[in-house]
Formats: C-alpha cells, sequence, structure tokens
C-alpha cells in the first residue's frame, strides 16, 4: 500500500507529516525552517525535493514554494543547475545580527528592570530552572528553545512595542546560531541568566542592561570560537 507521494507503508528516515491547521505551503515552510535551526537539514547541505516532499508527506509543488521563499529570507542557497542547499552563514552575517541583538536585548532587559513585576520574574526563574534541567538531560533542543522563551519574555517586560517586534524577527536567526554552542556554552548562560534575571527583580536597570550585554558577546565569540569549517554535504542522487 501506498501513500500520497508514493512510498510504501514504512515511511523514509526523517518522516515527518505535518499538522494541517495552516495553509499547506506555511507548514511546509514553518517544518524546514524548524528543521534548518534543529539540524536536521545542516548547513550546506544539498535539499532534493522529492526527499523533502516524501518526508514532509506532501507533493514537491509546496516544498518548491517553500524553497524559493527560503531562500529570499537567506535560510537557503539557489543555484542554476545544482539546485537548493541550506545557506552556511558568513562570518560577518553572524557578527552583525549578533550585534544588532546585544543592542536590542541590552535595553530590552534595561526596560524591563523598570517594569518589573512578580509573575514574569518568576516565569523567567521557572525557565532559567528549565533551561538547566534540559542541559542536564542532554535535551540540546529544550535548551535552546527555553533559551529563546526566556529572552522573548523579556523583550515583553520591557513594554516597548518596537522592540518586541525586531526582537521577534532575529528570534529564529539567534536560534540557529546558537544551537551549535548551546552545550559549549552550557551552564555559564544559564548562570548568567540568573544574574540577569536578579537584576532584572532588583529593578538595576544598568545592571541588567550590562549584564545582557555581556551575556550576548560572550555568544558571540563562543560561536566563532567553535564553529569549525563548514562542508557541503554529498549531493543526494
Amino acid at each position: 500500500m501506498t501513500n500520497s507521494v508514493g512510498f510504501d507503508a514504512v515511511p523514509p528516515a526523517g518522516f515527518r507529516p505535518l499538522k494541517r491547521p495552516l495553509p499547506l505551503r506555511e507548514s511546509v515552510y514553518e517544518a524546514l525552517t524548524e528543521m534548518i535551526i534543529d539540524g536536521s537539514l545542516r548547513r550546506g547541505q544539498h535539499l532534493v525535493e522529492v526527499e523533502l516532499a516524501g518526508m514532509l508527506d506532501v507533493s514537491r509543488q509546496p516544498v518548491r514554494e517553500a524553497l524559493q521563499r527560503l531562500h529570499n529570507e537567506g535560510w537557503v542557497d539557489l543555484r542554476p543547475g545544482f539546485g537548493a542547499t541550506v545557506h552556511v552563514p558568513a562570518e560577518n552575517e553572524v557578527d552583525q545580527l549578533l550585534a544588532a541583538r546585544a543592542a536590542l536585548e541590552s535595553e530590552s532587559a534595561r526596560l524591563a528592570a523598570r517594569h518589573t513585576a512578580k509573575e514574569p520574574v518568576a516565569k523567567l526563574r521557572e525557565l532559567c530552572d528549565a533551561g538547566v534541567a534540559y542541559l542536564d538531560a542532554g535535551d540540546i533542543d529544550g535548551a535552546v528553545r527555553t533559551n529563546a522563551e526566556l529572552h522573548r519574555l523579556i523583550s515583553e517586560m520591557s513594554g516597548n512595542q518596537f522592540l518586541i517586534g525586531f526582537s521577534a524577527q532575529v528570534d529564529r536567526r539567534v536560534r540557529w546560531y546558537y544551537t551549535p554552542i548551546a552545550q559549549v556554552r552550557g551552564k555559564q548562560a544559564w548562570k548568567e541568566h540568573a544574574r540577569l534575571i536578579k537584576a532584572i527583580a532588583d529593578g538595576d536597570e544598568d545592571k541588567a542592561a550590562t549584564i545582557m550585554r555581556e551575556h550576548t558577546e560572550r555568544t558571540r565569540k563562543a560561536y566563532h570560537e567553535t564553529q569549525p569549517q563548514e562542508t557541503e554535504a554529498p549531493v543526494a542522487t
């Protein structure tokens, strides 16, 4: 028995059937983006439409549309005669985004300390504990997601809608850059989070901004110090 994309009862490796509430092309785009972020699709990897369609249990058309959108947004490179590959970020590209992140999030932390309240501070502490627990369990994906949630909450606590919007725009890219170094940064990153949360809880605006800037700078340095030279994955046949 075959399914809608033509493979037998046993699905291929990496099979990820999609939830269908969103328009199909949007679901495919979201799934491929997350697969790039979590490393299921590696940097430099050649992307074969029929294989991706099989993994997502869809036809090739929404995959083709998603790859074009991912190319437009800088997640995927399209080359005539070769096809699609996962984008490999250049050094200056990473620097520019993480520098922008440092400016946005240090100001968010300063404003969060100004507008501090018990409930969001308690949630920050809960996220910090969860991040350490994920790290101890070796669940890097969980630690990365929790790290993003913590930073997102600090942006929301700022009360500045422009900062919140700008931070949301870079969130996924930051997760992509952070995933390979989450284990390297390890518990030190979460100790920095704990210090940051205390500064916010104490209403110390300057200290919160300084800790956040130092925290994001350490992440930037760790990325550059630990990234190996990327090599292109073999072309699937």
